[in-house]
């Protein structure tokens, strides 16, 4: 994997250039690959030995607190000494200055060797979200501190009755008292509601936990506001804290009511939490006391910073459990002897067996798991490059990546969850039988990949995200910028012998989807649209990623020719390319025939045909 990662970042994305800007000039390639050296190293030592033991050994409450292994802890405080908490913030306040591609690859390292110990994506961005949207108090007193790893942080979004459906939140914030907006931290509120889903929401790692909350506030008529209109953002820590960050020993009325226990992510407590119940009364008072971030009723704006940040996240989650899927089960193949090839003659039952990664078909499932799992994570890095440009480059490249990212973010969480499972399922097989059983990985492994198609926004919601919002917002804009980044790889590919044909395929799947986006919209009715949203979405990431391996393996064929990769590692890569051309790209025309029909048959399915 290390190899992929910096042909990535050196040959494709360049990521050395972004030294010539100043907020990166204290860096170079040195110290980029030094980074990853020193993650890949604390993933191999603190992290990867403890992935099966997590899953065994899942947290637990013994009525007083939630307990985790002593290895969980130990991960912690490793990652928390790294620095990669901060890698990506200003110097004047303990950050590393790193780009953001960098931050995100050395974090792949974090997930590959065990995704449920690495529960600090969210701390991370809920320190992020403050940055942007709390004050310069917040900041200081909550941001900084889960940037240190002293303490962590939540997002607490989705309600059991609720799920995705964010207008239905039933949290209720009021203004606690009539100087409610005189406390320095922010206007204070109590609040009252339960949240559920909330990852590492209850734990001993840290010395508090900071929960950032979604709940509805009352309107001028002191009535709550219906949908999303009236919902803001709150602070509300574990522990209550003063203006210095130091704890007042007293508990905030937030209170674990159980803990989920999952098919996978076992490692990561997952929790249902009570906000307001009266188990604790600060002030002598029922109600978890929350400081409103950002203005009254911008709750969504605010937190979809976080969310979108988390979706990246997540495909690069999904990403590094099909790549650890694929690299065992590649070992596997290598050293299983078994069966023997069919030559002209038939087969020798007196020849030796063979290792399976001889016979076609176990060929078959390791280059799709290898094309899943290697293009997956170039384009989580090609996102986070995007990233860096908007926040670094030019005003007209910073614009343009934006919208590219706007665009493609369904895509980068979406594709790896469900094409990365399909590579863990893949592993499972190589391995046969005893890929079902608990003596090999790979069936953690999926387990562990099922979440990410549900989480941080499931598959149809990235769908209808996609369709119903990305493609059609500013008279799409933002589809046609990327077909013209597609068109412009298109052509390049049209020069170089072995890859034209695939830029003339890819150019006819471009024309494809962009037909079917029309068409799909040519009644102006949603319904019509929207009812084939998620096989749209199929078909879109299937060309994203046909675009992805084929930009690629242009890099791939000019390192070659240049001397600075060996040929089986650019063969490897070019074969991807074939593959997803081959066997996947032809995929769309299925998924596109019901979108450009605007098929009716699932919409006007009936609940009592079922």
């Amino acid at each position: 994997m290390r190899h992929t990662v910096d042909f990535l970042l050196t040959d494709w994305l360049h990521i050395s250039a972004l030294t010539d800007r100043p907020r990166f000039a204290d860096h170079s390639a040195e110290t980029f690959s030094q980074v990853l050296d020193a993650c890949e190293k604390i993933a191999r030592d603190k992290f990867a030995p403890f992935n099966r033991l997590v899953d065994t050994e899942e947290p637990r409450f013994d009525g007083e607190k939630v307990i985790l292994p002593q290895a969980t802890q130990d991960a912690w405080d490793a990652y928390a000494a790294s620095g990669l908490l901060s890698a990506a913030q200003d110097y004047d306040i303990g950050g590393m200055q790193l780009p953001y591609t960098v931050e995100l690859a050395a974090n792949a390292f974090f997930s590959k060797a065990s995704v449920s110990i690495n529960a600090s994506m969210l701390s991370v961005g809920n320190a992020n979200l403050l940055m942007v949207h709390g004050t310069p108090l917040q900041q200081q007193v909550f941001a900084l501190n889960e940037f240190s790893g002293r303490w962590s942080g939540t997002m607490c979004l989705s309600e059991p009755q609720a799920g995705s459906s964010l207008s239905d939140v039933a949290t209720r914030a009021v203004p606690d008292g009539d100087g409610f907006d005189a406390d320095p931290l922010g206007p204070r509120y109590r609040l009252k509601g339960n949240k559920m889903w909330i990852s590492a929401g209850e734990h001993e790692l840290t010395e508090n936990i900071i929960h950032l909350v979604l709940a509805k506030i009352p309107g001028p008529d002191g009535k709550t506001i219906p949908g999303t209109k009236g919902i803001s953002l709150f602070i509300v820590p574990k522990k209550l804290v003063d203006t210095e960050a130091k704890l007042t020993g007293e508990r905030n009325d937030v209170a674990l009511a159980g803990l989920n226990h999952k098919c996978g992510w076992r490692g990561t407590t997952n929790t249902l939490l009570n906000f307001g119940e009266g188990k604790f009364k600060p002030g002598g008072q029922a109600g978890a006391i929350g400081y409103l971030v950002g203005q009254p009723g911008e709750g969504l704006r605010c937190m979809f910073h976080m969310m979108n940040e988390a979706r990246i996240g997540v495909g690069m989650a999904a990403t590094m459990l099909g790549m650890a899927g694929y690299e065992a089960s590649l070992d596997y193949a290598r050293q299983r002897p078994q069966g023997r090839p069919a030559g002209p003659g038939g087969k020798d039952a007196a020849a030796p067996q063979v290792p399976i990664i001889q016979h076609a078909d176990v060929k078959r499932m390791l280059l799709a798991q290898k094309a899943y799992s290697e293009g997956a994570l170039a384009l989580e890095l090609y996102c986070a490059r995007l990233v860096d440009e908007q926040h670094t480059g030019a005003a007209a490249a910073a614009k343009e990546a934006a919208l590219l990212l706007e665009v493609l973010t369904p895509i980068a969480k979406s594709w790896p969850s469900e094409w990365c499972l399909e590579a863990n399922s893949l592993a499972i097989q190589v391995h046969g039988g005893y890929g079902y059983t608990r003596d090999f990985p790979v069936e953690q492994y999926w387990r562990d990949n099922r979440l990410n198609m549900i989480h941080e926004g499931t598959h149809g919601i990235q769908a209808m995200d996609l369709l119903g919002r990305k493609v059609v917002m500013d008279g799409g804009a933002g589809l046609k910028l990327l077909a013209t980044t597609i068109n412009t790889t298109i052509d390049r590919a049209g020069q170089v012998a072995g890859l034209a044909e695939h830029g003339a395929t890819l150019a006819a799947a471009l024309q494809k989807l962009g037909a079917a986006t029309k068409a799909a919209w040519s009644t102006g009715d949603p319904q019509d649209a929207l009812a084939n949203a998620t096989p749209y979405l199929q078909a879109f990431g299937h060309v994203v990623l046909a675009w992805v391996w084929l930009d690629v393996a242009l890099a791939a064929q000019a390192a070659l020719a240049e001397g600075r990769q060996p040929a089986d590692f650019v063969q490897g890569k070019l074969q991807c390319c074939r593959y997803l051309h081959a066997y996947e790209l032809p995929k769309i025309d299925a998924w596109l025939a019901v979108v450009a029909a605007r098929h009716p048959v699932c919409r006007d399915m009936q609940d009592a045909w079922f």
